[in-house]
């Protein structure tokens, strides 16, 4: 299973995510922020769970690209 979460109040806007794994992410055409799709809100945090471990590097790859390090990724 991989968790991918995403402080969205944090986002900067700068589309990094969105270059690198645009399967997971895009940029909100109301605000400019990244958002990740099909994901579930709480508290501020939006969270995926994918039994999809092929996405699993193109998200590592956003994450660490993320300048405000708002992305987190992990593997159960």
């Amino acid at each position: 299973m991989v968790i991918i979460t995403l402080q969205r109040k944090k986002c900067i806007g700068c589309n990094y995510c969105v270059e690198l794994a645009p399967k997971q992410f895009q940029m909100s055409k109301k605000d400019g922020k990244a958002v990740l799709l099909h994901s579930t809100e709480k508290k501020g945090f939006f969270t995926i769970k994918s039994p999809d471990f092929s996405i699993t590097e193109n998200v590592t790859k956003a994450k660490e690209a993320c300048p405000t390090k708002i992305i987190s990724v992990k593997l159960k």
